[in-house]
């Protein structure tokens, strides 16, 4: 009964990789084409399995090792464009009524295509998703922690910024790679009034989320996770203060973009239970809840909430304000976000209301 609220309940993702999300007879299909030939299954319920329990292995390294098959299949404009449509379907078959993906184009160079060819097939799936499935959606580009080229990305997101593209991001591996060292990029974005998030806090410590918002001028954070570092608690777990760094973040509504059981697959929470969603919530900051990567994670919107409802006991309250936190703090226009607000999110909630006696499940 909860699986079924939640799946028909709308919802809002922020923090959805194209990449970590392809369907696995996709990859098969698209790996036939490319003549790509270091898959470790033809077989689509064999090379989910295998994409999931490579993942779950507890370290943000081998995480991200799945992605080099799912990039090297992603190498022309059709299997941009067939990646970007189906997630469009997914997004629907899972009721979520506006969904940001983001991608690195400098993965998706390897036969030739140029980033702006990458970019607009992307594009090119996604509207055509919305045509047919009525999904909202916005485009983010990620520069990479250990690579040169952010500035260049940079440009390219706002080049597309009245095509789709919404914002700008900062991905990859956090440790030796402090967003710092990509400034001129972000001052680029923030000149042209633009929008940034940055992967932070995961794998690395408070720092970095310091200088995701301090260096780079964050306007969300991805992850998140070790802010739970800048707060004291006594010895029976109560909050009993909190330091500048997480007092900012609550002051300044500065969203974040969390990831449950991804944050439980790269290592940075040992066990969902431990994972400080709970205490944030709490706490009041602005939280917003995602899958990450969806092939990886073997994950859904609709699971994701369960395991919060199951793990830190929200109700359909609590979903529906996560939801609108993700609306508000969505990278589209004001009027944009309003809209499916007042007219998709509100009444959805409310009809799921008349049909239950209860709201706590």
């Amino acid at each position: 009964m909860k699986t079924e609220i939640i799946r028909e309940v709308p919802k809002v993702l922020l923090h959805d990789h194209l990449d970590g999300g392809l369907r696995p007879q996709t990859v098969i299909d698209l790996a036939g084409e490319l003549k790509y030939k270091k898959l470790p299954t033809s077989d689509p319920a064999e090379l989910a399995d295998w994409f999931h329990r490579g993942a779950n292995k507890g370290n943000l390294v081998e995480f991200l090792q799945g992605f080099e098959h799912t990039c090297a299949v992603m190498q022309t404009k059709e299997g941009l464009s067939r990646v970007a449509y189906e997630m469009m379907e997914d997004m629907y078959l899972d009721n979520v009524c506006y969904v940001e993906t983001r991608f690195a184009p400098v993965f998706h160079t390897g036969k030739g295509l140029h980033h702006d060819a990458v970019v607009k097939a992307v594009l090119e799936g996604l509207e055509k998703g919305k045509r047919d499935f009525g999904v909202g959606y916005g485009l983010i580009l990620c520069g990479m922690r250990n690579m040169k080229d952010s500035l260049e990305i940079a440009e390219l997101a706002v080049n597309y910024r009245d095509q789709g593209v919404v914002g700008f991001d900062l991905a990859g591996e956090e440790g030796g790679y402090p967003p710092k060292k990509h400034i001129e990029a972000f001052q680029f974005i923030q000149r042209a009034n633009f929008n940034i998030t940055v992967h932070a806090g995961e794998a690395f410590g408070k720092e970095s989320i310091w200088q995701a918002i301090q260096w780079c001028g964050a306007h969300r954070i991805g992850h998140g996770t070790r802010l739970i570092e800048d707060f004291s608690f006594d010895a029976e777990g109560n909050v009993t203060g909190m330091g500048d760094l997480a007092q900012y973040v609550l002051d300044k509504r500065i969203p974040i973009e969390v990831c449950l059981l991804s944050n439980v697959f790269t290592g940075a929470v040992d066990k969902i239970e431990n994972h400080p969603f709970g205490v944030l919530y709490k706490s009041k900051f602005r939280l917003t809840i995602n899958t990450d990567d969806r092939l990886m994670g073997n994950t859904t919107m609709t699971k994701e909430f369960l395991i919060a409802v199951e793990t830190f006991g929200i109700n359909l309250d609590d979903i529906e304000k996560l939801t609108i936190n993700a609306m508000k703090s969505a990278f589209c226009h004001h009027e944009e976000r309003l809209y499916y607000i007042y007219n998709i999110i509100k009444p959805g909630y409310q009809k799921m209301r008349e049909k239950l006696t209860s709201l706590t499940f």
